[in-house]
């Protein structure tokens, strides 16, 4: 089924996301597709966290992965905090 003609089925339990998409059920709090809001995609090396694109590679919020917070002064590199 497409969500926008069940609008309702997007919060039903196994839905893949709450959000309706281009007709899609999806959530845009995570997919790279539609991060924040509907057709904003993330770079290549980017992910969707929390409705934003992160370089998990480098950014000491979402180091390696969403939510993955790096301690204290340490720095994010290659997806590892306090890396060498």
């Amino acid at each position: 089924m497409k969500c926008n003609k069940n609008p309702r089925l997007c919060r039903a339990k196994g839905s893949p996301g709450p959000d309706c998409c281009n007709k899609k059920y999806v959530n845009v709090k995570t997919d790279k597709q539609n991060c924040g809001l509907c057709g904003r995609k993330c770079k290549h090396m980017e992910i969707c966290c929390k409705g934003s694109c992160v370089n998990p590679m480098v950014n000491k919020r979402h180091c390696g992965g969403c939510n993955y917070v790096c301690k204290g002064g340490d720095t994010c590199v290659h997806g590892m905090c306090s890396y060498g």
